[in-house]
């Protein structure tokens, strides 16, 4: 049966910068082709299309990822039933014991630091938990169920009758970043959730140095007979021309997300909502790591997106062999010819030709290359025209 699987390729200019870095404070870098490359993490271009999709979607369609799961539904809690104030955190702790198998606990170190102030430190998970906005609240109404007298006793013996809808409550009604990134959680693996998007990566297409920028500080008091510097130091960057790529797998996103229920709505737009939203947020997104000492704010010179029918594609074999700058400088126009030529090969020695369906996103001449490869298209047009492909796709497979 023919799966539908939504690629993207990026090609995005970064001046001085440092997005994402090791524990020394070095920009990441991967030796890919004989040569070291400038690198971003997948997990850091992850967390900055999580942190995009605030702005695309509504607090119900999102997930919180934090130890501190016991606080976030204590808070529900307490907005149900004032009254249980005073248990809330207990019974928020104990509602996710059942739940998800996990040890809730007060860290000790937490535990010794609140117990010298004279506090009580809240319980927390020990490792990240991912549930989503609806799951929390649909704990918190299980937990509040059972609160006639608002005892706790009372109250997780109602949970523990009740275990079998604790746990269906956060393996049900999964959010967007949930669906697509996936979850772990390791004491009830069969709470795991599979990830329906693969991130790559990204590199630079060419050949990349670390540099590092000497700075100084003035102190604003000092007297003018007062000289040197209030502070120096030295901080590390790199500039790129980067190779990024992703993967949606549209069907294991649908299983996540299940169908809508809307009347008014057509099934597949939660899977549509999700698609457009990542689409948007993954193109458009940039880690924040030191952003305010370089202001590395930039758009993609050039995105390609294809929807195929078998297997992800990335086309990272085309910079195998490190893209040398031209004669004026600059690498984006010979990577684009490096891809121009590249896809059309590998495609055709495949037998992907004339399968599935192809857009291009392009800007300056440098990018003129691509053009054939795909559809050309304006951000807004891509997003449209995607999120009706794959509503057409999964309406064909129902």
């Amino acid at each position: 049966m023919p799966r539908t699987i939504l690629d993207i390729h990026i090609l995005q200019t970064v001046p001085p910068s440092n997005m994402n870095r090791d524990d020394t404070g070095t920009p990441k870098s991967a030796y890919f082709g004989g040569v070291r490359r400038a690198r971003v993490s997948s997990q850091a271009w992850k967390r900055a299309t999580r942190t995009a999709f605030t702005d695309l979607l509504s607090p119900e369609e999102l997930g919180v990822r934090t130890k501190k799961v016991a606080e976030a539904l204590a808070e529900r809690i307490t907005a149900r039933d004032a009254a249980l104030e005073p248990v809330a955190i207990e019974l928020a702790a104990e509602t996710l014991r059942i739940a998800t198998g996990s040890k809730i606990e007060v860290p000790k170190r937490k535990e010794t630091k609140a117990g010298e102030k004279g506090e009580t430190a809240a319980p927390e998970s020990s490792y990240l938990m991912f549930l989503s906005s609806r799951q929390l609240d649909a704990l918190a109404e299980l937990a509040v169920e059972g609160a006639a007298d608002g005892e706790l006793k009372a109250l997780q013996q109602h949970l523990k009758e009740n275990k079998a809808r604790a746990r269906k409550a956060v393996d049900t009604r999964h959010s967007v970043d949930i669906a697509l990134f996936g979850r772990m959680v390791a004491d009830s693996a069969d709470l795991n959730v599979e990830a329906a998007t693969q991130v790559a990566h990204a590199i630079s297409v060419h050949k990349s140095d670390i540099e590092s920028d000497y700075y100084t500080a003035v102190d604003d008091r000092n007297l003018d007979d007062e000289s040197g510097a209030g502070m120096i130091g030295t901080i590390d960057f790199n500039s790129a021309t980067l190779y990024r790529y992703a993967a949606v797998d549209v069907d294991e996103l649908e299983r996540n997300l299940g169908l809508g229920l809307r009347p008014d709505e057509r099934p597949s737009t939660p899977v549509e909502r999700a698609v457009v939203a990542f689409l948007e947020a993954f193109i458009t997104s940039l880690p924040t790591g030191k952003i305010n000492t370089f202001g590395n704010h930039t758009l993609p010179s050039a995105v390609i997106v294809k929807i195929r029918d078998r297997w992800p594609v990335s086309f990272v074999g085309a910079f195998e062999e490190p893209v040398p700058k031209t004669e004026t400088g600059g690498f984006l126009r010979e990577s684009c010819e490096r891809l121009a030529e590249f896809v059309p090969e590998l495609e055709k020695q495949y037998g992907l030709v004339g399968k599935g369906q192809s857009w291009v996103l392009r800007v300056g001449t440098e990018t003129k290359a691509l053009a054939p490869l795909g559809t050309e298209a304006s951000l807004e047009t891509l997003l449209r025209e995607v999120g009706d492909a794959v509503a057409q796709r999964l309406g064909a497979g129902a």
